[in-house]
């Protein structure tokens, strides 16, 4: 199979509702990903289109890459066993926080595209669209926050939480050659921002 059963047009259609970090555009952007990286690394490139537009279908559920995965086994009834089982493997195991490991080079796609997707200029606006959406403070002192210690509350947390505690994380997650390159920059882009943010509200830059 080399065309996708799954355009974006039809995809656009199954997503609504979703805030600033994770609505459509979210997808369109994890999809150029995938496809760059199954290109670089000889993945089905129709396995990780498929899954890179359907991973995030069932977003405002707390599980909500086992209920994607079920809901893509649904929409894909009627196509070969192997192929369906595939995608959704690779959205079941996108998760960071949670899921089984992906086991597959497509799923191994999927999570790196996901996880470059919150890295970078576009992690830096993903990380504050969702916090002024909750009310969360700009900022708190990079040393202040423990990225081993328990999760803050959410009256507490803030997008340099997500920096520490997450983001700055992710560039040592990543399966393939070609993410962790592409990962290089986005980290070190992030880095600078938090830094530079820090000198700005202590009156230092």
């Amino acid at each position: 199979m080399k065309a996708s059963p799954i355009s974006i047009e039809m995809a656009r259609q199954l997503y609504d509702g979703a805030d600033a970090a994770h609505q459509f555009d979210h997808v369109l952007r994890v999809l150029a990903l995938a496809e760059r990286i199954a290109r670089a690394e000889g993945a089905n490139l129709t396995v990780v289109r498929t899954a890179a537009l359907l991973h995030d279908v069932e977003r405002h559920h707390p599980d909500h890459h086992l209920r994607g995965a079920q809901r893509a086994r649904q929409l894909l009834s009627g196509y070969p066993a192997p192929f369906v089982e595939a995608v959704a493997h690779a959205i079941e195991a996108h998760r960071f926080r949670a899921g089984p490991t992906p086991e597959t080079l497509e799923a191994q796609c999927l999570f790196d595209a996901d996880k470059l997707d919150a890295m970078g200029a576009i992690g830096v606006a993903r990380a504050f669209a969702y916090g002024g959406r909750h009310g969360q403070r700009l900022w708190v002192p990079l040393s202040s926050v423990d990225p081993e210690g328990p999760e803050p509350s959410p009256s507490e947390h803030t997008p340099v939480h997500e920096f520490v505690r997450k983001l700055a994380r992710l560039r040592d997650v990543l399966y393939t050659a070609t993410a962790r390159r592409i990962a290089e920059d986005r980290h070190a882009f992030m880095l600078a921002f938090y830094q530079r943010l820090e000198a700005e509200v202590e009156g230092r830059a």
